[in-house]
């Protein structure tokens, strides 16, 4: 007991397998744990960048997702409104159309109406000149 005390006292000390070490058991086993609890924390901390890692993918792939689905919206917008243009110049051309349409036909209609006077006016005379004989 005093030979342990003189080596105490000198920094050295007997383990549990009567093993001379440098630190005392206590303080031994405290840095043992505290080194595998440092080791599960460097292990927790690994596996979290790994979640975190696979979260910042699947965000990622979300958003190039995201902007897909937008250049579609957009895309099929601007169809949408170039279509909708075709059709107003479709219209414009159809309404221009029906105009010139209804200006031939008030032509036809004044020309009907001549002739028909002209046709009058001859058969009127053809009677006169029967009469006549």
């Amino acid at each position: 007991a005093m030979a342990q005390a003189a080596l105490g006292a000198a920094g050295l000390h007997f383990d549990e397998l009567n093993k001379l070490r440098v630190l005392e058991p206590e303080v031994a086993a405290q840095t043992a744990q505290l080194r595998e609890e440092c080791r599960a924390f460097v292990d927790k901390t690994a596996e979290f960048q790994k979640i975190v890692g696979s979260l910042i993918e699947v965000v990622d792939q979300l958003a190039k997702a995201a902007e897909s689905e937008k250049m579609k919206a957009i895309g099929a917008r601007n169809l949408l409104k170039s279509i909708a243009k075709q059709r107003e110049a479709q219209e414009q051309q159809l309404q221009a159309l029906i105009a010139e349409k209804k200006m031939q036909l008030e032509r036809y209609r004044v020309e009907y109406e001549t002739l028909c006077k002209i046709e009058a006016d001859q058969n009127e005379f053809i009677d006169q000149f029967i009469f006549q004989k």
